[in-house]
């Protein structure tokens, strides 16, 4: 946090039955999207349910909205896993209407 340029970003897990939560804080930008696809995508094949709750991420740019897409595709292309990212912030939700990916992200 102390150099120009790195941007926070932290996350928490939480393991209930059948469902994976991840808490997101902070920017899914450039600098922090590999963090989150690093995370996520190898719970893909072992999870049955993801919850990617994004109440606390204040924005999203390309990169992070290319990974909420690279994601939900990976998880839709295994049958047997539902990804879902919920509680988007105003801006967040602005910027998903705008680029025609509320339906698919769920942001609507």
């Amino acid at each position: 946090m102390g150099t120009q340029g790195s941007l926070p970003f932290w996350y928490e897990v939480e393991m209930s039955g059948d469902t994976t939560a991840v808490k997101c804080h902070g920017r899914v930008v450039s600098e922090t999207a590999g963090e989150l696809r690093q995370l996520v995508r190898p719970m893909i094949p072992k999870c049955r349910h993801i919850v990617v709750d994004l109440s606390d991420v204040d924005f999203i740019d390309s990169s992070g909205l290319g990974t909420l897409v690279g994601l939900k595709t990976s998880a839709l292309s295994a049958a047997y896993c539902s990804l879902e990212f919920i509680n988007f912030s105003p801006l967040v939700k602005e910027l998903l209407s705008i680029t025609k990916l509320s339906q698919f992200l769920g942001g609507s």
